[in-house]
């Protein structure tokens, strides 16, 4: 019987061997690099979608400490209190609106994410004692959060990139149906019309790491508030 020689097939076999697992730890390590990267995406836009959300409700506090009056400190009592003489239903501004926030660290990006908004639009004017400044404003939510005491640990940098911008126009007059209950005996819940007047507020959750547009991610947001005119 004539035997095959069979001198190096190990060596061979350990090779192509090595090769396979070489190119399978290699593609492993690309898609999981991709599957890193694509989770910190989702988690940037998620992230930002929660800082324009911010935005909004920056925006309704303001106008609701607009409609009840400002909250003044009293230094004596250590209370506060709100200044119903300064209560108020905000006018637009009787200029267009370009964009310019009180931060010029994004520019025009918030304005500019917004379709379709009217050529000739005019806001209120949020920063009234700078009104060359701004008419919306612009703040920094790691720095927004750091001012509120709510501890931010190691995420502080990341989220010092976030920014969340908003501006507010009236809208004018709008009809609303007033609901409620009451504990006086006899009373109902139910509502009747109201007249109201409309406030249209725009808000921007927005991410720039190292200011560079083409890594900029731009979340925005609208809602309607309409507060009672009598």
């Amino acid at each position: 019987m004539r035997k095959i020689k069979e001198k190096g097939f190990a060596l061979i076999l350990s090779l192509v061997l090595l090769l396979a697992m070489s190119l399978m730890g290699g593609s492993l390590i690309l898609i999981t690099s991709e599957d890193h990267k694509s989770n910190n995406l989702v988690d940037v836009e998620q992230q930002t979608f929660y800082v324009a959300e911010m935005a909004l409700l920056e925006g309704e506090e303001y106008l609701f400490d607009q409609y009840r009056g400002p909250l003044e400190w009293d230094t004596g009592t250590n209370t506060a209190s709100r200044n119903l003489t300064l209560r108020n239903l905000p006018n637009n501004l009787n200029s267009v609106f370009t964009g310019e926030m009180s931060s010029t660290t994004n520019g025009n990006i918030c304005i500019n994410s917004f379709r379709n908004l009217p050529a000739d639009l005019e806001v209120i004017d949020l920063v009234p004692a700078t009104p060359a400044v701004s008419e919306g404003l612009s703040i920094n939510f790691g720095a927004f959060l750091t001012a509120s005491n709510i501890p931010t640990g190691n995420d502080q940098d990341f989220l010092n990139n976030f920014h969340y911008e908003y501006f507010i126009t009236r809208l004018g007059p709008a009809k609303f149906k007033g609901t409620g209950t009451s504990v006086k005996r006899g009373s109902g819940g139910s509502g009747s019309n109201r007249n109201g007047i409309a406030f249209r507020i725009y808000g921007c959750g927005i991410y720039n790491p190292d200011q560079n547009a083409e890594n900029q991610t731009v979340v925005t947001l609208e809602s309607v508030v309409i507060l009672p005119s009598s």
